[in-house]
């Protein structure tokens, strides 16, 4: 009985190990909103990185987070470095592209307590007097 059991879990081992060999190592999500504001502004609070205390979740769950500033006032080469508590971790971002009111692109890199690098971009467009932005 043990040695059939062991082949048992030896088998749904080896599957499970196919199963995820086999999936994309790339993965997208992609989110969007309308935005009450003009395309500038909404661009503005995108790409300079001292502005997204105001609206980021994390600084919300951790307050106390610790924040540094390196490189570019905003736009490419604007680098963001934060370390929080347990739920916000640390991480890093560094503005790589930006296109006034149009476009900005982030290499955005988790330390703590997880290590991933991922990219993430922002377009963004004026519909009348609002700006639709997804990222």
């Amino acid at each position: 009985m043990p040695a059939k059991i062991l082949t048992a879990l030896a088998s749904i081992a080896i599957v499970f190990a196919i199963v995820v060999s086999l999936q994309p190592t790339d993965f997208r999500i992609a989110r969007a909103t309308t935005i009450s504001a003009p395309a500038p502004v909404v661009f503005t609070q995108i790409n300079d990185l001292h502005l997204w205390k105001a609206w980021s979740p994390w600084a919300k769950i951790d307050p106390a987070m610790k924040e540094t500033h390196e490189g570019s006032a905003a736009g490419k080469g604007a680098i963001y470095h934060w370390v929080g508590n347990k739920e916000v971790g640390e991480g890093r971002m560094t503005v790589t592209e930006s296109r006034p009111s149009d476009f900005v692109k982030i290499d955005l890199e988790f330390i703590k307590p997880f290590a991933a690098q991922n990219v993430t971009e922002f377009a963004i467009k004026p519909e009348g007097a609002q700006t639709n932005v997804s990222w």
